[in-house]
């Protein structure tokens, strides 16, 4: 699993020209699954997620939370996250999870984030063309894979 966290001022997703999530300062999180991921994989990177201190204090430090910060997430999909680069100038996305492995654990993060960690949530609609915007805060992004931290 994959998740590309931005530090934001402000971000919005719209699918078929429709304004689907909306947040004020906050963290964009697009997410990347794989059929190996888990709602255990889920866990630990909804964990590590939340418990992120990437806001600033009142001394300049990175030392806040989205939560201490009284901040939102905004939520989207993005399959393309497992893009494979290796071979040619064409992506092969095989080794993104199916749409229905996907979805369920997008839906699963969406209902976490929401109720076991009290955030407000936002999201983009699953498998559909989506415009994002956003003021990156910083800018501040940092990348989460499950492969990476949890080996």
């Amino acid at each position: 699993m994959k998740f590309v966290i931005q530090r934001v001022k402000q971000a919005s997703v719209k699918a078929n020209g429709q304004l689907t999530g909306t947040i004020e300062k906050g963290y964009l999180i697009l997410i990347g699954v794989c059929d190996a991921d888990t709602t255990a994989t889920a866990d630990k990177m909804i964990k590590k997620t939340a418990a992120l201190r990437i806001f600033q204090d009142e001394n300049g430090k990175t030392n806040l939370s989205v939560k201490d910060v009284n901040g939102a997430l905004l939520l989207v999909s993005q399959f393309t996250l497992y893009a494979d680069c290796k071979k040619g100038n064409r992506p092969s996305f095989i080794k993104s999870g199916s749409p229905e492995h996907a979805n369920a654990l997008y839906e699963y993060i969406i209902h976490e984030f929401s109720f076991s960690y009290d955030l407000p949530v936002q999201t983009g609609i699953f498998g559909a063309d989506m415009d994002v915007s956003l003021i990156n805060d910083g800018p501040f992004t940092i990348m989460l894979d499950s492969e990476e931290l949890f080996a």
